[in-house]
Formats: C-alpha cells, structure tokens, sequence
C-alpha cells in the first residue's frame, strides 16, 4: 500500500517536473525564433517569479493548511533587499549572472528572517490569527519601504527612515559617485536589469524540489498529519509550533528569492505593486490549481498572469472577461462531475487505475 502511493505521488512529481522543463524548452525556441509578440516576452520572467510565488504559497495554504494573506510582502522584502545587494555589489561581482544569483540568496535570507520574526508569535496561536497578522506584515513592509532611503558609496550602505517627511537622498550624504537606490516613496529607479528567463526558470524548478520533497518527507507527512487533525498530532508528540515554522518560513524565503528576480527584471520599482492585491492574486492562483496540487498551482499563475494582456485588445472589457473567466473556472473546479473526469485523467497520469484506489 505505502509503495503504490509513493510511486503514484512520485510519478505526479516526475509529470509536473517534465511539463515545466517542456514549456520552458518550448518557449525558449519560440523566443529565439522570434514568434513571441514583444509583450509576451516580457513577461516570461514575471510569470517564472508568480509560478514560484504561487508554489511557495501552496505550501502554505495547501500542505500546512494555515491562511496566508501577506505573502507579497515577503515578496517585498525579497525584491528591496535584492536590489540593494545588487545595486551595491556592481563592482565586486561584475558578473550579472553571479550577482543575481546573490542578490536571489540575500532576498531569500531577509524573507526568511521575517518569516521567522512573523511566524515565531503567531503560529503558536490557533484560528485566524495568522491570515490577520500576515495581512498587517504586508501593509507595514509597503509602510517602511516608503519610508525608506538607501544609498551606496566608497564608504558603503547609507539607510535613514523618512518618517516624518522632511528628509531628501541629500539627506545621506552620499559621494559623488554614490548610488541611490531607494528613494522613499519614489521606489527604487535606475535599477541594472539582470534578470533573465533562465534564471526564473531555475527558480521555479529550485521550489519544486524543495516544496515537492519537503511534502514526500517525514516533516512533510506530519507538516500534513498537523493541517488533518492538530489535536491528534500533537497527541502522538508532534510539536506543532517547529513543523509550522518549518513550512511557512520555506514559504517565506522562496517569496523573498521571487521577489528578488521580480525587482530585478524592472528598471524601476516601487513598494505599491507588493499591495493587498497582489497577495489576493497568489492567493486565487492557490485556490484555482487546486490546494496541495502544485502543477495546477503552476498553470493557473501562467494563465492567468498572460490572460489580461492577451485581452488587452478588448481594452474596454478586458477586466470584465477575466473576471468571467476567473468564476467560470470556480465553477468548473467545483463541479462534481468536471472533478470526477479531472481525477480520472490525473489517476491514467500517475499510473492508478480508474475507479482504483491505492490499497
């Protein structure tokens, strides 16, 4: 019984590992052979840093079973943090694709931190009081950073708090050759872009991997035993407090090296795009692939980050379609006879018999 089940779940992994080294294969050379329009080609970077987002997310919701609503601002801490490691380590790492790969580990690093920081009085708490905390930790990181000016120099990193409003990047004293990097409200401008589709595309296949085989192990199994039946869990001596942080500090830090790529990819960035918003729009990609299911994590990020430019034509009712769209699809996910046909043609996939069940 317990082989059956981990050769089905692993055949599962094996199918949604192959589906992204196929679509990345695939539009690599349609890239190459120049039969993407400009703006899809754009946004191959974003959608790798949502697929990543909405995975990490996954293991949140889905496998530890606890509401996250601020997972852009782990997103927020990643992308400031890695643009403040890149934009200060230009001349000692001039290496773009060496400095992306530390500023990914830095953004990783801060997010993990302030999963730590968030997750360490909260998930000793039960109900919603993490979905409520989260939600806060979003808002006062898009505070802070709007708040916030950094600079770089000969003498290295300038930081000061504009609380009350009066202060300018004059106010650091950089040199004359000094960098400013983040400018308050105005967001981080003159950013090196270095991101590329390659790198997001190793991202998404790093989260996979830690997400996919977090869940195949023993933490995984009582990281799930905890979302079934806490009560249970811990009646079997299952600390519940280390499995919580386990899961949702890796969700933090694969945040943070997203978000990290995300603000790398763009000139310019500033704290308003790591909104509520944002964070609801993870949030619908979890809940339309399927809660636990990473490969409809996967799709659902793709399509529905592509589908609002590609109605771009329909400027007038784009927002109208997608929004049609987006309850077609829950109505389709939650009908009974859709999921049935659904769990058929993922049963043929991972090697299950129709109707079977693993014994």
């Amino acid at each position: 019984m317990k082989k059956l089940t981990m050769k089905c779940s692993t055949r599962m992994d094996l199918l949604t590992y192959g589906a992204v080294i196929l679509a990345y294969v695939v539009l690599l050379v349609l890239r190459d052979g120049g039969h993407l329009s400009r703006s899809l080609t754009g946004q191959l970077v974003p959608i790798c840093c949502y697929v990543s987002m909405a995975v990490s997310l996954n293991l949140t919701v889905g496998i530890l079973g606890e509401l996250s609503l601020g997972h852009a601002g782990f997103m927020s801490v990643g992308a400031f943090s890695g643009v403040i490691a890149a934009m200060s380590l230009q001349s000692a790492i001039p290496a773009a694709p060496l400095r992306l790969a530390v500023a990914m580990l830095v953004g990783a690093g801060t997010a993990a931190v302030a999963g730590v920081l968030i997750g360490t009085p909260v998930l000793r708490l039960r109900g919603d009081y993490l979905a409520i905390v989260t939600l806060a930790f979003g808002e006062i990181i898009k505070e802070l950073v709007n708040c916030l000016l950094v600079g770089w120099d000969s003498h290295g990193l300038h930081l000061a708090l504009n609380l009350t409003g009066n202060k300018t990047i004059a106010d650091l004293g950089l040199e004359a050759d000094g960098i400013a990097i983040i400018k308050g409200a105005q967001g981080s401008a003159g950013v090196t872009t270095i991101a590329t589709f390659t790198a997001g595309f190793l991202l998404v296949m790093i989260t996979l991997f830690v997400v996919l085989n977090l869940r195949s192990s023993r933490a995984g199994r009582a990281i799930m035993a905890l979302r079934d039946n806490a009560i249970a869990a811990e009646s079997v001596g299952l600390d519940l407090t280390r499995y919580k942080m386990m899961a949702f500090v890796t969700s933090a830090a694969l945040a943070g090296a997203a978000g990290a790529l995300y603000g790398l990819n763009f000139s310019s960035l500033q704290a308003t795009k790591f909104d509520f918003n944002t964070s609801i729009l993870i949030l619908v990609f979890v809940v339309l692939g399927g809660l636990g299911n990473m490969l409809g994590s996967i799709v659902a990020a793709a399509a529905l980050t592509i589908l609002p430019e590609a109605l771009r034509s329909f400027a007038d009712y784009r927002m109208l379609v997608y929004a049609i769209v987006l309850i077609l699809v829950m109505l389709l996910t939650n009908d009974p006879t859709l999921r049935a046909y659904r769990d058929r043609i993922l049963a043929a996939l991972s090697g299950k018999r129709p109707g079977k069940e693993a014994l």
